[in-house]
């Protein structure tokens, strides 16, 4: 398979991350945690479980940083999107139309995929694609703005965040956490105390919002199921913060200072990112949680975004070895398209199917340990072949 010509004037290192992130959240079908249980005495399965999996509440895994990153890149492809629209001679209020039905789809989609296996529409907006939707409008006008104005917006709208829910009070001493999904034992192991408790699951500004908020999309006199991971609507407004440090990168990338200089200042991003989000979270001025995305997550895991795409950046653009993340450039390019296939159950249709044509114990002759690994390794093998059809093809979907 030859790779195909690359696409004028497109960064190779946003569409190798963009194929990263995906493969990364493909894996899961490989099912790394369940194999490492039949090696609970080796430190590298160890590790190999916890960066597949999300961490509790605070803390990072290599896989909680899938979410950052999509979102990250959606504020990094903006100034290219609105410079190739300009070219075309689009005028801003077409493009603000856009941008207002792409919020749209985002996050109807987002309900769409959510409500996938369930009886009715579940009116939720806590997943990737909503909280996208949810800011988009908001990332598309910064990218009109100056550096300084993006900026303050980034300032405003952590600051902002955090003096929300450093406001709000904190839960009594016989909260009832039980109630919440939130079991005793959970509270023991994970909980926050003193200030920090202002961001305990399930008893903060976010969960309080989704109380009122939610309710609004159900019949009358039906209470909504509390999520019992934490996540919530309002982590939208610090998503959208992920989105602006985003739109920085994006915006370095398309100046017209050198690929060196240009890669010190991702990198300089990057470690001024990654210490301020670690000292608010080490110094219990406000912890770092992906489920609600606070303030110092955005900063933390956006620190790792920026080198991230640094070191894709010096790979494929700065040396020029595009060629060496072709089959992940294969999956960034259509990343709307296997995110969705991968919520709609692809892989158990994929597996199904080998069951069916190439016979039903046709992985457990690995044996147990390693079947789940095969099977998983298979499937991602062929959602890759999709993908490299479509791409020979030139079918991108895009929104």
């Amino acid at each position: 398979m030859e790779p195909a010509a690359p696409i004028p004037n497109r960064l190779s290192s946003l569409d190798a991350y963009r194929g990263f992130v995906m493969f990364l959240m493909m894996a899961e079908i490989l099912h790394v945690s369940q194999v490492a249980r039949a090696f609970p005495d080796s430190e590298t399965w160890k590790q190999l479980a916890f960066h597949t999996s999300h961490v509790e509440w605070t803390g990072c895994s290599l896989h909680d940083l899938i979410q950052p990153s999509f979102t990250f890149l959606v504020g990094a492809a903006l100034p290219f999107s609105l410079a190739g629209r300009k070219t075309r001679g689009q005028s801003f209020k077409r493009m603000l139309l856009h941008a207002c039905w792409r919020g749209f789809l985002l996050v109807a989609l987002g309900v769409f995929l959510r409500s996938t296996h369930s009886a009715r529409t579940r009116f939720t907006f806590e997943d990737t694609l909503s909280q996208i939707g949810l800011g988009y409008v908001f990332v598309f006008l910064l990218g009109f703005c100056r550096v300084r104005w993006q900026v303050l917006a980034l300032v405003a709208v952590l600051v902002g965040y955090w003096g929300a829910f450093a406001r709000y009070p904190l839960p009594a001493a016989d909260f009832d956490y039980p109630a919440q999904k939130v079991p005793a034992e959970w509270i023991r192991d994970h909980g926050f105390t003193g200030f920090a408790a202002h961001w305990n699951k399930n008893s903060n500004l976010a969960w309080a919002f989704d109380n009122w908020f939610l309710e609004l999309f159900l019949p009358a006199g039906e209470h909504r199921d509390v999520n019992g991971g934490g996540y919530a609507t309002l982590s939208f407004i610090p998503t959208l913060g992920t989105m602006i440090l985003g739109l920085f990168a994006g915006g370095w990338l398309k100046g017209a200072s050198s690929k060196s200089k240009k890669l010190v200042w991702l990198i300089a991003a990057g470690v001024f990112s990654l210490v301020a989000g670690y000292l608010l979270d080490k110094y219990g001025i406000c912890p770092s949680v992906k489920r609600i995305w606070t303030p110092a997550w955005t900063l933390y895991s956006g620190g790792w975004c920026f080198l991230l795409l640094a070191g894709f950046y010096a790979v494929a653009d700065c040396l020029g070895w595009r060629n060496l993340f072709f089959p992940l450039i294969v999956i960034g390019m259509n990343s709307i398209a296997i995110y969705v296939l991968v919520h709609i159950n692809l892989h158990g249709f994929i597996l199904d199917s080998l069951r069916i044509h190439l016979g039903p114990d046709i992985f457990k002759k690995f044996g147990d340990v390693w079947q789940p690994l095969v099977a998983g390794g298979a499937a991602l093998f062929v959602d890759w072949l999709i993908l490299y059809w479509m791409y020979r093809n030139k079918i991108f979907v895009r929104i």
